[in-house]
């Protein structure tokens, strides 16, 4: 697009759901943009009552008096209606479903979606976690043109941030939070300004993809090197969480770990191998141990491993599996 001096009149539809969307809606209602309405996952059951709870961005968008569409079907006559009534010019999407086409070419000015990576690499559902599973270094977020197609659109923006040794996916997602923030807003003030420069993403590299995370692919897998041994419990941690099975004696116990440190160290004990006293408990793998640090027993809450192994006793024979 060329550049203009007049700047567009945006009205903005907001679709997100989680936490991490909520900065990015707050960032814009901040800098004075006119949210018209957003749109939001249904209230859903959780937790042991199984009462129905609002998401983060429901409740954010009712604290600010924001209108609220919550469809179950993206598709339907009267979310379409409900929707074009809004009368937005601009929609952006954080964190929330795949739009039909009849969605996200409604508005004048098109669709951006934010998405938690460097595109076109970690496309898919999971960017934060399999980055840092994965090892890398380096991450950041992308603007990009919603298409046909998850994740491919032409890119408007991107920002890169260093990945620490050590930070885990939870850290890293709380800051991604805030440069996307940064990131939306500096996307729209292009499209206000009609000054938007669009880049193809490449396709002539290999890809790494980001597919959705189950509960299989958080079990440790204790004959993997240190390293990617402990990229994938930081990885997971806190949430989904890695998780593995301790063979105590005759009893085995699922143990979902949040807090590791990997230690450097020539041995000749076979993987999963625990050694453990009354304030250290680490796990033999390849090119050392995983020494842990905090962990969750069964129906019990995440505790240091220290406290752990206060009431809990290790066997000699223990092993990890």
């Amino acid at each position: 697009m060329s550049a203009t001096t007049e700047k567009r009149d945006l009205r903005i539809v907001f679709m997100g759901t989680p936490e991490f969307a909520v900065a990015g809606l707050a960032h814009l209602l901040e800098n004075n943009y006119t949210v018209v309405g957003v749109v939001t996952a249904p209230d859903r059951p959780a937790g042991r009552g199984r009462k129905l709870q609002e998401s983060a961005v429901k409740k954010y968008a009712l604290e600010k008096g924001l209108p609220v569409l919550q469809p179950t079907n993206l598709k339907s006559e009267a979310f379409i209606a409900s929707l074009a009534a809004l009368e937005a010019n601009l929609q952006i999407v954080v964190a929330f479903r795949m739009l039909p086409k009849v969605v996200w070419q409604m508005p004048k000015f098109g669709t951006f979606n934010l998405h938690a990576s460097l595109l076109p690499q970690y496309r898919g559902a999971a960017p934060i976690n399999w980055a840092i599973i994965n090892g890398e270094t380096k991450t950041g977020v992308t603007t990009f043109f919603i298409d046909e197609k998850i994740d491919t659109g032409q890119m408007i923006l991107q920002k890169a941030t260093e990945i620490s040794p050590n930070e885990t996916a939870g850290q890293l997602h709380d800051r991604l939070m805030h440069l996307g923030a940064e990131v939306i807003v500096q996307t729209v003030a292009l499209i206000e300004d009609n000054a938007v420069t669009l880049t193809k993403q490449p396709e002539d590299q290999t890809l790494k993809p980001a597919h959705k995370i189950y509960r299989e692919t958080c079990k440790i897998d204790w004959s993997k090197p240190l390293h990617n041994v402990y990229n994938h419990i930081r990885g997971l941690s806190p949430y989904p969480t890695a998780w593995t099975t301790l063979t105590n004696t005759k009893e085995d116990i699922t143990l979902k770990i949040y807090g590791a440190e990997p230690m450097v160290e020539a041995h000749q004990l076979r993987f999963g191998t625990v050694i453990a006293d009354k304030q250290h408990l680490k796990v033999a793998v390849k090119d050392g141990y995983i020494n842990l640090l905090e962990v969750q027993l069964p129906g019990k809450r995440k505790m240091a491993i220290k406290e752990v192994l206060n009431g809990f006793s290790v066997e000699k024979e223990a092993y990890m599996r």
